[in-house]
């Protein structure tokens, strides 16, 4: 278990001003983040999820305090997976400091991450781009410096119909440049978008600021019209949007999406459709310790008028309704959470992270989980440093009817991990479940993940396939290769007449080579054998559909060495 000062609800920020502290019922469902502050969030529909990015307030900032931005999924819009830090100023050799709002975009099987940092050299704002194989990262710096530098903030990207991709950023101006299909240069420099009171709308009180536009603006389009969202006169902000036929103007301004609200005198747009809904992602000051400088992403559901204007928005505590259920029986992430009370993440040495810094008490909410005609055994992947602590399985609420209690041992380490299971019963039909930690005073466990099983066996893993009729396949591709390491990923392909949530690729390594750090799967290694199962935030693989699991290595000798043995089997 990391080091870390303990959980975030022991922090208070300053109150300064406006800020205020605004506590929120223990069941709700905004914000969709708890056990960290997030800011200015940036959605992305990729392959039947959501992907999050956001930027990260430290615990009890009186300024933007920024120094890593956080990725986050969901398949239902309410419980959501904590996929940690990909992306930091440590990434940019030439950024010094201020990780704020940025975007990604997925273009050509590669995602392309836009972020302001200040740079080392002028000490004034600049846009750098990472890239990664994954929407979850690891990113890079794609081009070692700053894409472009003209001293303002918050990128966003939109991608034309024709292909042409544009980057719009800015505080005071608004800029924009039209991208290479690299993505990772422009053609024709640096352009201005006109700031007119019919285009942004009026602003009083400032000479200097004639229009509302301040910053964050989020370009999309949608049925023909393109949308300008934007968070508009600070300070307080709101949320305000224009209009344009054409993705450079002329803008018409259309009025307010969200009034001034929430404890924060920020907020930042992001809009996506998805399952067939409108959502609108924002930001507040909604938790414990929560103001201005410590602030929290939350999300609604909403419906685009007739006519193609937005309805005015209000910030709830329940969020949105969710867009689908959760499969309890296929294996899920611990830290897939659509409430969590009292604990964090960490980075987990089995890959991915781990729920940990667990006290008693503490509980995770997963919502519309579908249990459908019951459940008679859970298991769960743990850790631990004390015996005696349990999972108590519950459903309605933390303190709801107990289905089952998992008795947690000494494991020998907080990263040293193994499995246990229990009988449960009373679990039917689709319900909110409560998974909620008892034990003594101290930290109990570690968690990576659980899973539900039915008809009197535990979770086992998939049979392999018989020979001659391959469920699946993949290859292997080195990726990148450094002098003491390397980075490769896995393609793995469904081959079965009907999509599949559990997969396995395995494969032996060369001598000399281990695997460090792996993602978009669950990796196991034994010796210089490696299993890579499903991650259960990818979802269902389609018929025909790949997905690709990648990892770094360590590596002696040549690390571009492939494997021997790599097999692939489906259920």
């Amino acid at each position: 278990m990391a080091t870390t000062t303990r959980r975030f609800w022991t922090h208070f920020a300053v109150v300064v001003g406006l800020i205020l502290t605004v506590t929120i019922p223990a069941r709700a469902d905004n914000p969709i983040v708890q056990h960290i502050y997030t800011a200015d969030p940036a959605p992305l529909v990729h392959n039947g999820r959501v992907y999050l990015y956001t930027g990260h307030d430290e615990d009890g900032s009186t300024w933007f305090t920024m120094k890593e931005w956080r990725v986050w999924s969901s398949a239902d819009m309410v419980n959501w997976t904590d996929h940690g830090s990909p992306l930091s100023l440590a990434t940019f050799s030439w950024a010094k400091q201020d990780a704020w709002a940025g975007q990604a975009v997925e273009r050509n099987g590669k995602f392309y991450w836009y972020v302001p940092v200040v740079t080392k050299a002028s000490g004034r704002p600049a846009i750098g781009v990472a890239v990664a194989d994954s929407p979850t990262g690891p990113f890079r710096d794609a081009i070692g410096r700053p894409l472009v530098e003209n001293g303002e903030i918050d990128p966003t990207v939109m991608i034309n119909d024709d292909g042409q991709a544009y980057l719009y950023w800015g505080n005071p101006n608004l800029s924009y440049v039209r991208l290479n299909t690299d993505m990772i240069s422009y053609s024709g420099g640096i352009n201005r978008i006109p700031l007119t009171t019919a285009g942004f709308g009026t602003r009083t009180g400032d000479p200097n600021r004639p229009t509302l536009y301040e910053e964050g603006p989020w370009v999309y389009k949608r049925n023909g019209l393109y949308y300008n969202v934007f968070a508009a006169k600070c300070c307080s902000e709101f949320i305000a949007y224009s209009t344009s036929p054409g993705p450079t103007g002329p803008w018409t301004y259309r009025g307010t999406v969200m009034a001034t609200q929430g404890s924060s005198f920020t907020n930042h747009p992001g809009i996506i459709d998805f399952k067939g809904s409108s959502y609108f992602f924002y930001h507040n000051g909604a938790l414990p310790g929560g103001g201005g400088f410590t602030r929290s992403v939350a999300v609604e559901k909403f419906s685009y008028n007739a006519d193609g204007t937005i309805p005015s928005l209000t910030m709830t505590t329940a969020g949105p309704p969710a867009a689908d259920t959760l499969n309890p029986f296929a294996r899920q992430e611990a830290e897939t959470i659509a409430w969590g009370s009292g604990i964090e993440t960490e980075v987990a040495s089995e890959g991915g992270m781990n729920v940990g810094f667990i006290n008693n008490g503490d509980y995770i909410k997963v919502k519309n989980v579908a249990f459908g005609s019951g459940a008679t055994l859970f298991a769960a992947r743990v850790a631990s440093t004390t015996a005696g602590s349990s999972i108590e399985v519950r459903s309605g609420s933390p303190t709801g009817p107990l289905a089952g209690s998992c008795t947690v041992p000494n494991t020998g380490g907080w990263q040293t991990w193994t499995t246990v299971s229990c009988p449960v019963s009373g679990l039917t039909g689709t319900r909110d479940l409560y998974l909620r930690f008892s034990g003594g005073n101290n930290y109990l466990l570690n968690m990576n993940w659980w899973q539900f099983g039915s008809g009197g066996m535990n979770p086992q893993p998939d049979p392999e396939p018989e020979p001659g009729d391959p469920s699946c396949t993949a290859s292997y591709t080195v990726t990148n290769t450094w002098s003491s390491g390397f980075q490769a990923e896995l393609t793995v392909t469904n081959k079965r007449a009907t999509a599949t949530d559990s997969w396995q690729a395995t494969f032996t390594l060369p001598e000399g080579q281990a695997v460090t750090q792996g993602w978009n799967g669950v990796f196991t290694q034994q010796g210089n054998h490696v299993t890579v199962t499903n991650a259960g935030f990818n979802g269902q693989l389609p018929p025909g559909a790949s997905v690709k699991p990648g990892f770094t290595g360590s590596a002696t000798g040549d690390p571009a060495t492939t494997p021997a043995d790599l097999t692939c089997a489906a259920s």
